[in-house]
């Protein structure tokens, strides 16, 4: 059994996964250690709740990987966690992984947004800093901006706080930037807008589908120490 867990970062995931995986919200404590216990045997981890529940807990990754499952990462909560689990087996892919890993980034406020709810197709409502910096990349390296002009709308948009970040507002955070040139930039942003958070989620939907749907006979290097972790809190 294939599952992934997907929201903002690919909304549609349902309609391009196909047969044979199951799509599931965006994965919460004890989501990981659910889909295990329900015979799991490829698990791909994009998007995670935060903020007012509990998120996914490192160890009941940790726990699938003992047994064989393979899990990956990508994204959003999928980049953070494999990047701090690769060392113990868990397939982190993309751009936003890679620069976790490497410490390129390392706020976890990096990847978070405010979307629609799931019953309205999660769609993303504010920008999230790793498609701001994707963006700025790409556009600088195209000649679209200065290395200062790059830099000076980086910092604007890290100043403000992810559930208000659109571009419009990182537009009006330029405090230096001349009146007539606010509608030319902002057009400029958003039609070179990159989206890195769908394209990691796509590249770890790929890997997916191509994965075989079987547990691991590897035997880890480590051990996995019981603990009461897998014991379900009383609400």
């Amino acid at each position: 059994m294939k599952i992934i867990f997907a929201g903002p970062s690919l909304p549609d995931a349902a309609l391009l996964a196909g047969e044979g995986i199951a799509v599931l919200p965006p994965a919460t404590r004890g989501d990981v250690l659910a889909a295990v216990e329900e015979g799991a045997n490829v698990i791909g981890l994009i998007d995670g709740g935060f903020e007012y529940v509990a998120p996914v807990w490192h160890k009941e990754i940790l726990h699938a990987l003992s047994l064989g499952v393979i899990v990956m990462g990508a994204a959003s909560m999928g980049a953070l966690r494999a990047a701090e689990c690769h060392p113990f087996g868990m397939i982190g892919i993309g751009r936003i992984f890679e620069d976790y890993r490497t410490g390129r980034l390392v706020d976890d406020a990096a990847v978070a947004l405010t979307h629609a709810p799931s019953a309205l197709g999660s769609k993303p409502l504010t920008i999230p800093l790793v498609n701001v910096n994707a963006t700025l990349d790409a556009m600088e390296d195209g000649g679209l901006l200065t290395r200062g002009a790059r830099d000076r709308i980086e910092q604007a948009a890290a100043a403000i706080f992810f559930k208000k970040r659109t571009w419009r507002a990182i537009v009006e955070q330029c405090a230096d930037l001349a009146e007539p040139e606010r509608p030319r930039l902002l057009a400029s942003l958003v039609a070179h807008s990159v989206d890195q958070k769908r394209v990691d989620a796509l590249e770890l939907l790929k890997a997916v589908q191509e994965a075989e749907d079987a547990r691991s006979t590897v035997v880890p290097r480590w051990k996995l120490h019981e603990t009461s972790f897998r014991t379900r809190p009383v609400l």
